[in-house]
């Protein structure tokens, strides 16, 4: 006990070395300790913080100015740190923490550390994006990344040379940013695509190129520091405090509340087959199609599917006619239904059991519970089928082969199969309640692919997706 002023004074200095900037590349673990309940704020605090960054890449374009903008604003409604405010300790020691809770989460399975990396490198390259010149210097040296900027004079003997040799920059650019020079074998990327003008083993990269370093060189620690965290792991997961937070965490869906209340009575039974073609994503159009063929879904695609119509619309005595009309097509009789299947349907809408009052899967839920096996039509296709048959299917939906390539390019951008619907309906009926648009059922057989990969339709047409 006799060191605890010494150790607090300790973690103090370091902490304040730590958060002297908004940017840093988490390479020290936080050394304090923090409760149960900030343990969990923070997490989900991140990962609400990491689902915008997501959301606003799909909507706006991340080269966009308005991607900067919605970034800038949503970033500050969620406390973190925003554009190196100098009073701003407390929310960097938020961002410090949080993103360490959310390597334990998130260093699980592959799948769970590509989407963190992804989402973490647009958070760093907004942030230092957003860093004036002499900050941009300031973290490169304090994280041994010792790129010096040209002088003044070595950049007018060079300018000629310099906008050449670099894409969009001009000799007024050259004099008024900084140009860095770098030994070339750390800017490979920009080399390889003859993006900068070398000299004496040295690559000169123009201000708005050295992020591009700077997040290959993220991305790098990054990995590696989840494989070592992914290591350790069982050591955690043997806290039973820890283990089931964090095992919701890296399934949390922090989006839209897709539940019935919202959408009750949208939608009618006859409606379904139309909108399946044209505002299903491929998960619950693959679910759709095969209930249709074989009059039948086993547990894990009722749920998926079923949870998705309740969230469109459908009330449980819709429900309970939808499946029990197409289950009686096949080997079961009504009587049968209404034995060992009406039961799981009226559970869904918090009826029986617990009355838990189920709401739609989200696109992580779907990715990692319950993966599917032979026989089974749940899951998602992007994930759990094999690209040449994700790629037949594409191509009997009739979507272009330059579609294909942009779909398997994206992959989901979307975070819920709900969402995807919602943003497929106000695409096609600008804003208008789909329950007045009865007479599209007709329309929609005129193109049952014009709607599969909505992202790229939102992009082409120049909507936003949020």
């Amino acid at each position: 006990m006799q060191f605890l002023g010494r150790r607090k004074k300790l973690i103090g200095n370091f902490q304040n070395d730590l958060y002297d900037q908004c940017l840093q590349f988490y390479g020290q673990p936080p050394l304090e300790n923090i409760s149960l309940t900030e343990f969990e704020t923070f997490a989900v605090e991140r990962l609400k913080l990491l689902k915008t960054v997501e959301n606003v890449g799909v909507s706006c374009g991340k080269s966009s100015e308005q991607y900067t903008k919605k970034l800038d604003a949503e970033i500050s409604s969620l406390n973190f740190p925003h554009r190196g405010g100098i009073s701003e300790y407390e929310k960097r020691r938020k961002d410090h923490i949080s993103h360490f809770i959310l390597r334990l989460a998130y260093c699980q399975t592959e799948d769970l550390r590509r989407w963190f990396i992804q989402q973490e490198m647009d958070l760093f390259r907004y942030r230092f994006n957003c860093l004036h010149s002499k900050h941009k210097t300031d973290f490169l040296h304090k994280n041994n990344l010792k790129y010096e900027t040209v002088s003044a004079e070595e950049k007018k003997n060079l300018k000629d040379k310099l906008i050449a040799s670099s894409y969009g920059l001009s000799g007024t650019k050259v004099e008024e940013h900084d140009v860095y020079k770098v030994p070339f074998q750390d800017a490979l990327d920009l080399v390889r695509t003859r993006k900068v003008y070398l000299l004496a083993g040295n690559a000169y990269i123009p201000h708005h190129e050295i992020v591009t370093i700077v997040l290959n060189d993220f991305r790098t620690r990054l990995s590696k520091a989840l494989a070592m965290t992914a290591r350790s792991l069982p050591a955690v997961q043997s806290d039973e405090r820890l283990q089931p937070l964090l095992s919701h965490l890296s399934h949390a869906y922090v989006g839209q509340d897709y539940s019935i209340q919202k959408n009750i009575g949208k939608i009618s039974l006859e409606q379904i087959d139309a909108l399946s073609g044209k505002s299903f994503p491929l998960c619950m159009r693959h679910l759709h199609k095969a209930l249709r063929e074989n009059h039948h879904l086993r547990h894990g695609g009722r749920m998926q599917y079923g949870l998705f119509l309740k969230g469109i619309g459908l009330t449980l005595e819709q429900a309970l006619q939808f499946w029990r009309s197409e289950f009686v097509k096949g080997k079961v009789d009504a009587d049968k239904f209404d034995k060992a299947y009406a039961y799981s349907v009226r559970h869904m809408f918090g009826k029986e059991g617990k009355r838990t009052d189920y709401t739609p899967y989200s696109c992580m839920k779907v990715i990692l519970s319950n993966p599917p096996s032979q026989g089974d039509y749940h899951g998602c296709p992007f994930r759990h089928s094999d690209p040449e048959l994700l790629k037949q299917k594409l191509q009997n939906y009739k979507v272009s082969p330059s579609g294909i390539n942009q779909v398997e390019d994206a992959g989901f951008s979307l975070n819920h199969p709900n969402q995807y619907f919602t943003e497929s309906q106000k695409l096609l009926n600008g804003g208008r309640d789909i329950k007045k648009e009865v007479d599209m059922s007709q329309r929609s057989q005129e193109n049952p692919a014009s709607l599969w990969s909505l992202k790229m339709e939102l992009d082409r047409q120049g909507i936003s997706a949020k």
